[in-house]
């Protein structure tokens, strides 16, 4: 299955590995000043220029307004998120729990390294209409994926015949992200680990857990 999230390498051009190396640059700039509470509405494009030692010409260049600037940003720090979760949904699913367990660590290692900057997407995206969109837009192409795997499992018998594809990828997706934004948004007492074995159960008990009987994916040797 193609992944929604990266370009190769290989298939870059010298200038986009240059336009590459910036947008990395402004990425760890607005986290460095997220990551002391400012929130993103207030700080100054002439700072994050300033911290990611560029010309504020420069940064204009690239990101017409601090729209442009967050949703770009998110797709770079959301890219390994969303490939975690495409190979789980693109597997055999042979390993069972344990294989969406692992796909929701990998999420969760992703959304940690990331946090002050994807908080600050779900509360900009709450209220300004191009974050908002893109954000949506988004969540939508990978909701979009897990229904079509259910509809090829529904198809091929392993998932029971009355499970919704289209209801079910959208209540997982909208679970994964509420879940992990609220662990990392206020103080849980809930460990990184924890939230990945309920997720991961939780998970494979709505797609599996009422399979006819030994549909489901079996486990590997």
């Amino acid at each position: 299955m193609p992944s929604l999230t990266r370009t190769p390498r290989s298939a870059r051009k010298p200038d986009e590995d240059r336009r590459a190396e910036f947008e990395q640059r402004v990425l760890r700039a607005v986290e460095d000043l997220l990551a002391d509470g400012t929130p993103f509405t207030e700080i100054a494009v002439q700072k994050i220029a300033a911290t990611a030692q560029m010309a504020r010409s420069t940064f204009y260049r690239y990101f017409p307004d601090k729209s442009q600037l967050l949703i770009r940003t998110a797709d770079l720090a959301t890219a390994d998120l969303f490939e975690a979760a495409e190979r789980w949904w693109g597997a055999e699913h042979t390993d069972r729990e344990a294989g969406v367990r692992r796909a929701m660590s990998a999420m969760i290692a992703g959304f940690r390294r990331h946090r002050y900057l994807l908080l600050a997407l779900s509360e900009v995206a709450a209220y300004d209409r191009d974050v908002g969109a893109y954000w949506r837009a988004r969540v939508a192409t990978f909701v979009d994926l897990v229904r079509a795997r259910l509809e090829a499992d529904r198809a091929a018998g392993r998932v029971a015949p009355e499970l919704e594809p289209a209801a079910t990828a959208l209540v997982l997706a909208a679970m994964v992200e509420r879940s992990i934004t609220t662990a990392f948004a206020v103080r849980t007492g809930i460990s990184d680990a924890e939230l990945a074995r309920a997720l991961g159960r939780s998970i494979w008990l709505v797609v599996y857990g009422d399979a006819p009987g030994g549909s489901a994916p079996a486990a590997t040797a």
